[in-house]
């Protein structure tokens, strides 16, 4: 799918200021690579929901950050880990206006829709991985 330009930068993500931490390092990625202001923000702020919900669904875990390279594009390759209680109906969850209440209410859905490539694998009671990959517009 993806050559990988470098290794993948774990963070943690248990307290807020780790929010803030993954949230600066998801924009001076998507500044290095050269997205727009416009797509700069919507990783930012998807990132920024996924952090959230990590934090607060599953009490943290951690995120990887990676630039990529696929034949002449560069893109970011993000994804939120966490052992959690998982997701036990997907469906509602990536539902429109559902929200548990707390976040910025985009919601699962709602960041799907600011990156180009979204994928989401969960266990009840083993946790949740959400990948998101936004790609330089040229």
């Amino acid at each position: 799918m993806t050559s990988d330009v470098q290794i993948p930068s774990a963070m943690p993500l248990y307290t807020d200021d780790d929010v803030v931490r993954v949230r600066a390092q998801v924009r001076q990625f998507a500044v290095e690579i050269g997205l727009s202001l416009v797509d700069q923000t919507k990783v930012v702020t998807a990132a920024s929901e996924l952090a959230r919900n990590t934090l607060r669904h599953a009490g943290g875990g951690e995120a990887r950050l990676q630039i990529l390279q696929r034949e002449n594009m560069r893109g970011l390759h993000l994804a939120f880990s966490d052992r959690g209680p998982g997701i036990a109906d997907i469906g509602l969850a990536m539902t429109d206006g559902y929200t548990s209440g707390g976040g910025l209410g985009l919601g699962l859905g709602g960041a799907k829709r600011l990156v180009d490539e979204f994928e989401l694998t969960t266990e009840v009671g083993k946790g949740t991985t959400v990948v998101i990959i936004k790609w330089k517009r040229f």
